[in-house]
C-alpha cells in the first residue's frame, strides 16, 4: 500500500480528520454509511464521479451537483447551501496544503465556507512533496487537462503540456485556494485513497 503515513500525520497535526483506504470503493462505502438523511452538495470533481456517491448517497439524502442537474448555476447555488459537502482537490502537499483551482469559485468556496462537515476524496496522483510542487500540480496538470476534458481552445488544453497564464475567454482557472488548516467552524475529514483519480 502506498505510504500516506507524512502526509497523514501532518494533517492531524494540522486538525483534520483523516483516514487511509486502499480503494475508492471502500471510502464510498464509508461515507454512505455516515451521511444520511441530511442535504450534501458535490463539487466539480472526477474523483466524487468515479465513486458512484451521487447515486448512492440520493438514495437517503437530498444531493445536489451541477454536473447531475439542471440548470447548472441554480445546481451549484444550491450545493453551497447544504450540510455536507463532497470534492476533492487538485493536489495535496505532503506538508499538509491543500491547492485547488476553480473556474466559477462554487468548488472552492464550499471549502471554505458556509457547511457544516466538508469530506475530500484524494487519490495518492494528487500527492506532491511540497507546497510548491503541489502549486505547479495544479496549476500544469490538473488544470490543462479539466481545459482539455471541457473541450476549450486554450494553450494548455491544445498543447496539453502546462499552464500559459492566456488570457483566453475560455481559460477554466480563475482563482485558487490553497488551504492550510480547516476552516473555523467547519468539520474537515480527508479520505486518503490508495488508487490515481481524478487529473
Amino acid at each position: 500500500m502506498f505510504d500516506f503515513s507524512i502526509v497523514e500525520k501532518n494533517l492531524k497535526d494540522k486538525g483534520y480528520e483523516v483516514k487511509v483506504y486502499e480503494t475508492l470503493k471502500e471510502a464510498a462505502d464509508y461515507l454512505d454509511s455516515v451521511i444520511d438523511q441530511t442535504t450534501v452538495g458535490i463539487g466539480g470533481s472526477g474523483t466524487v464521479k468515479e465513486s458512484g456517491l451521487y447515486e448512492r448517497l440520493g438514495a437517503h439524502n437530498e444531493v445536489v451537483w451541477h454536473w447531475m442537474q439542471q440548470p447548472a448555476d441554480d445546481a451549484r447555488v444550491r450545493a453551497m447551501n447544504t450540510d455536507v459537502y463532497l470534492t476533492s482537490v487538485n493536489a495535496l502537499a505532503e506538508t499538509g496544503e491543500m491547492v485547488s483551482i476553480d473556474g466559477c469559485g462554487n468548488r472552492v468556496a464550499s471549502m471554505l465556507f458556509g457547511h457544516r462537515k466538508v469530506y475530500y476524496l484524494i487519490g495518492r496522483n494528487k500527492l506532491e512533496k511540497t507546497y510548491d510542487e503541489a502549486v505547479w500540480r495544479a496549476r500544469n496538470i490538473a488544470s490543462p487537462k479539466r481545459a482539455q476534458q471541457m473541450g476549450r481552445k486554450t494553450p494548455c488544453a491544445v498543447n496539453a503540456d502546462k499552464c500559459y497564464d492566456c488570457k483566453s475567454p475560455e481559460r477554466v482557472c480563475h482563482g485558487m485556494v490553497t488551504l492550510w488548516e480547516p476552516m473555523m467552524g467547519m468539520e474537515a475529514e480527508i479520505l486518503l485513497i490508495d488508487e490515481d483519480l481524478g487529473l
